[in-house]
């Protein structure tokens, strides 16, 4: 059983701001303390302000290696103003376009984890083309459009090393979280589906499956 992550690892955790339930964070963050022992990189699709970077730095400290984490920081669909999960402090007076990434470096700051993560300000698609290195584990945790949420796992899923783990959240079967969580509910299947994954876990909403067979 993968050690739960230090009181104040989880506290840094717990007041970040973000969605990610407590459960799904500590189920998390044992994915990716084993992962960690293969001695390659965590990888996270989503990053929005870094509640769960945290728990991914923190694993990856443990292990000596990077944790590295993947978003555009203007927010994903349902995080645009006039959606629920909307949240004004994140907009960019300037501009007026949301824009995270001050926020997700003062969350790493205060846990004080800044050296242990490599955050990659762009599109998955984008950085997935030019990415080539195996990772131990791949979280995805992007946006919630079958277009996104397909996109996130054929640019990832392949980078997934064997033995390695691919995690995905927001995964509800149910047809009335059609916006909130069908999409990633449809990727999940589709990993299962390749035969390249085998499913470990399940707590709540997050799915953790092991690489065991090839392709995607």
């Amino acid at each position: 059983m993968a050690p739960a992550p230090k009181p104040e690892i989880l506290a840094a955790f717990e007041a970040a701001k973000g969605f990610m339930p407590t459960g799904e964070g500590l189920a998390l963050h044992a994915a990716a303390v084993e992962a960690g022992r293969l001695g390659l990189p965590l990888l996270e699709v989503g990053t929005y302000c870094g509640r769960s970077t945290i728990l991914l730095a923190d694993a990856a400290r443990e292990a000596g290696v990077t944790a590295l984490t993947v978003d555009h920081h203007r927010g994903s669909e349902e995080q645009q103003p006039g959606w629920e999960y909307h949240d004004p402090e994140t907009v960019d007076p300037a501009i007026g376009l949301m824009d995270t990434l001050p926020t997700f470096r003062r969350t790493l700051h205060a846990a004080g984890l800044e050296e242990h993560v490599i955050a990659l300000v762009g599109r998955s698609p984008q950085v997935a083309k030019v990415w080539g290195t195996p990772l131990g584990l791949v979280f995805i945790d992007g946006g919630h459009t079958d277009e996104h949420a397909n996109a996130d796992y054929e640019g990832w899923a392949p980078h997934v090393a064997e033995g390695g783990l691919l995690v995905i959240h927001d995964v509800f079967p149910e047809p009335e979280d059609e916006f909130t969580g069908q999409a990633p509910y449809r990727v999940y299947l589709r990993a299962l589906e390749s035969g390249a994954f085998t499913e470990v876990s399940v707590t709540d909403s997050l799915r953790v499956l092991k690489r065991t067979g090839t392709g995607i």
